[in-house]
């Protein structure tokens, strides 16, 4: 009898795990760039108290953001079909260009708000790189807790 239900406990964790994988592989509707950028000028309209004459000036930066992160994705996309991974030389590059778009977004954005709003955005920004950075060490760990398992079956 113990063994009975030692196997349906096993049975049935094997199932949510199972389950829980499927949903989170199930991806959300892609948003075109036009939707993305419409959200974003919102967010920041909301956030920032934007005058129409600013968001104006923003919505363009931000849809050229938009562009080029969706474009960078799908080269990654591609490049994982291919199986192939950047050189050193083209990862340098590839920081190299970011972080020049990052300080020109910066500058442009400087330009465009007042002195409290921009205040207020780089705060937000802190904000987001210190939820991005909690989210890579969380599935840092996550992926390393995979690779151990994987290792521990093999044996």
């Amino acid at each position: 009898m113990r063994k009975l239900a030692s196997i349906l406990v096993l049975v049935f964790a094997f199932t949510l795990t199972v389950e829980a994988q499927k949903m989170r592989n199930q991806k959300r509707p892609k948003l075109t760039v036009e939707q993305q950028t419409d959200l974003a000028v919102k967010k920041m309209t909301l956030a920032l108290d934007l005058t129409e004459k600013q968001q104006n000036q923003i919505e363009p930066l931000i849809k050229a953001k938009v562009s080029k992160r969706k474009a960078m994705m799908e080269k990654r996309l591609e490049m994982r079909k291919n199986n192939t991974k950047p050189t050193a030389d083209e990862m340098y590059k590839m920081q190299a260009e970011r972080l020049d778009d990052q300080i020109a977004m910066k500058n442009r954005i400087k330009n465009i708000l007042n002195k409290e709003q921009f205040e207020k955005f780089e705060k937000m920004a802190k904000g987001r790189k210190m939820k991005g950075k909690k989210m890579m060490k969380k599935r840092g760990a996550m992926k390393k807790r995979k690779m151990l398992k994987e290792r521990k079956e093999d044996n």
